[in-house]
């Protein structure tokens, strides 16, 4: 691995670098972004290592001309007040987004950044407030801010596991990465998974440990955040609630498969009264702040101390249930909304987050962030020990802990109950006219196996200018598939050319004990392998789609190293792009989880194949011209106007309605490790 060294500053302009090239209000090119944004979190603990932001963040004044803001300058008055009177969370301390006041505070930096105008108040708001806000609470609030900024739509966000690796790296590693920054001496070290072989979940740690999925996780949440207000920011983020569900109804079933392929039983659903059978020893170490705090095996639920009593979490699950029972949520304001719809699971999920866009928070509570904090303090829950929060209180470590799956089957099943009301789909309501399924087969194998995969720790070890930096990384082995390709037949017996959506789904045959899934429960349990749009020429179509290409999972982002040496290549090249393209969107799962483990004798899945009415599912125009988008992570409006995990979303009485349907496919494949 290249070693970047950087004993003094780095000087990439000595004058201010904005004023060549216009390409915005801001005068800044996508590349001069990707610099700053890269300097900005590189050593974050530390000074930044670009003389241009370091003279910034010693000179500038946020306040000195407010017309550089769409607010007028409010939010940054508010932000320099509480600077001026010690109200901010001190610098070198842990950092939660369920902490209220902290997330308070890194939102009043991100409220500065989102009103900047052009790059330059950006870019030196960003400078300025990296010198004194906690580094938590900067890397959170700029990382949503280049998210959701316009300014910033090309700019390729470094991998968090770069930026933080203490949230992602056993603790062990780091005091090895610790001894050898002390020493000067290089080094690669091994990174294990927690946990050891006489414990069963030990099987699937590849795969909430994984440091993609954990970025896919917390990525969702910066996309799609729970303290979003669209009166403030500008936009409605659309059909959240149902994005919510949909992504963690994912990740459950995935991990579920995960099992199956382990000879693991599917994750069973945690409940307030009962107890929670595995604990769970995080083995890593805040950068300040001590150890995550771990949790005994056989525990029951405590009340936590200024948070939640356990039977108010309760009465808060039966206000849900009775809500789904009536088909409708009562609002704030005492008028029902109806649920008995298909936009039903977008209120649902908007009530279960809860989110701001809830219509009755005060009644039906927070239920699934306030579980996340209640079961992450079960080591602790009354603050006898002063411990910091647990992984679940993290979205980046949150999948990490087993009884991360079984919090979310447990909402899983809520949201269940709801959809399994809703009235089954007709086959005229399924049907696609005129247009078959030929034939659909695999070009490749079905094949998984583990690679190594590494990646630095320079950011995790204390520094100074003076002292060259050493390579320092840690690998990990992690599970990928090769490549392989969907080539569907599809015959269009219309006159005219048609658009389709090509939706592609798999579920586990069988259940542990060997015995087959019925459909209706197989397709609850279906993982969404890719969704896209094509226009069909009237006869046969032949459709090749790469597993590269799947619209739900997204490359890896380019290491730190990478990003650095690709801008600044194009900077001195006097490029104004960096060409990083393909890595703007980071939400989807990686796509080496496209597919599950499978096993050495070769797993059973049904493969499920449904070409559906392209302009009856059609929300915006031209979809046909982008056939790759990841749907967990679109802005505006959502392009698909059917629910999530359409046709398999709601209960099937008789299966045989799908079997008729010359639009709909289904046939037995086998998935290998080795």
């Amino acid at each position: 691995m290249k070693v970047l060294v950087f004993c003094a500053l780095v000087a990439a302009a000595a004058a201010w670098p904005y004023d060549s090239v216009n390409d915005d209000a801001g005068g800044a090119s996508d590349a001069q972004k990707q610099h700053d944004v890269n300097y900005l979190l590189f050593k974050v603990y530390e000074d930044v290592r670009d003389e241009n932001l370091h003279k910034l963040g010693e000179t500038f004044d946020p306040e000195a001309d407010t017309s550089h803001y769409s607010d007028n300058g409010e939010a940054v008055h508010k932000l320099v007040k509480e600077l001026k009177d010690h109200r901010l969370l001190q610098q070198k301390h842990w950092f939660s987004l369920f902490n209220t006041r902290q997330r308070e505070e890194a939102l009043l930096l991100y409220d500065v950044l989102e009103h900047s105008n052009d790059w330059q108040t950006f870019v030196s708001n960003a400078a300025y407030f990296r010198n004194h806000v906690n580094e938590g609470e900067f890397v959170y609030a700029l990382y949503a801010a280049v998210v959701h900024s316009s300014l910033t739509k090309h700019v390729v966000l470094p991998p968090l596991y770069e930026v933080t690796p203490h949230l992602f790296t056993n603790s062990e590693v780091i005091q090895e990465a610790y001894h050898a920054k002390m020493t000067q001496t290089p080094g690669k070290f091994r990174s294990h998974f927690t946990g050891s072989k006489k414990n069963p979940e030990q099987r699937v740690a590849y795969f909430g440990e994984d440091i993609g999925l954990n970025t896919h996780h917390v990525t969702w949440h910066l996309e799609f955040p729970f303290w979003w207000n669209d009166k403030h920011e500008g936009y409605h983020l659309d059909r959240k609630g149902e994005n919510f569900f949909w992504v963690h109804h994912q990740l459950t079933v995935r991990f579920d498969a995960e099992r199956l392929s382990n000879h693991l039983d599917p994750v069973n659903e945690l409940h307030w009264e009962a107890t929670i059978e595995e604990g769970f020893a995080p083995h890593t170490t805040y950068k300040y702040g001590g150890e995550f705090p771990s949790r005994p095996d056989n525990i029951h639920f405590e009340d936590v101390d200024g948070i939640a009593h356990i039977r108010d979490l309760i009465i808060l699950e039966n206000r849900i249930r009775d809500a789904i029972a009536h088909g409708y949520v009562t609002a704030h304001d005492g008028s029902t909304v109806d649920i008995n719809n298909s936009h039903g699971i977008d209120v649902l999920g908007d009530v279960i987050e809860s989110s701001t866009y809830s219509p009755n928070v005060e009644y039906y509570g927070s239920l699934h962030n306030t579980a996340h904090i209640v079961l992450g303090r079960q080591g602790d829950p009354h603050g006898k020990y002063d411990l910091p929060p647990g992984v679940l209180e993290h979205f980046e470590t949150s999948t990490r802990d087993p009884a991360f799956f079984r919090l979310h089957k447990y909402m899983d099943n809520i949201f269940r109950e709801h959809k399994d009301s809703l009235t089954p789909y007709t086959k005229e309501e399924l049907e696609f006219s005129g247009v078959a399924i030929d034939g659909v087969s695999i070009d490749g194998p079905l094949e998984t196996f583990f690679e190594d995969f590494e990646y630095s720790l320079v950011n995790a070890v204390d520094d100074t200018p003076q002292v060259a930096d050493v390579a320092i990384s840690t690998v990990v082995s992690r599970l990928n598939h090769k490549d392989f390709s969907f080539k569907i037949d599809v015959n269009n017996n219309n006159d005219h050319e048609v658009l389709a959506t090509v939706r592609i789904f798999a579920w586990p045959h069988n259940d542990n004990n060997d015995i087959p899934y019925s459909f209706n429960e197989g397709r609850w349990r279906a993982i969404e392998l890719d969704r896209f749009w094509t226009k069909l020429s009237p006869g046969v179509n032949h459709i090749v789609r790469k597993s590269t290409e799947s619209a739900v999972t997204v490359p890896d982002v380019p290491s730190f190293d990478s990003l650095i040496e690709r801008t600044e290549a194009a900077l001195s090249a006097g490029s104004s792009e960096v060409d990083i393209h393909e890595f703007v969107s980071a939400v989807g799962v990686p796509n080496r989880f496209l597919i599950p483990k499978g096993n050495s004798e070769g797993l059973e899945f049904e493969l499920v194949v449904a070409v559906t009415d392209g302009k009856a599912d059609a929300a915006v125009e031209g979809l046909h011209e982008n056939t790759v988008f990841n749907h967990y992570g679109y802005h505006g409006v959502y392009p698909d106007n059917r629910p999530h995990g359409y046709p398999l979303d709601r209960r099937v009485d008789d299966e045989r309605i799908f079997h008729d349907l010359s639009n709909f496919h289904q046939h037995t494949v086998k998935i290998y490790n080795h």
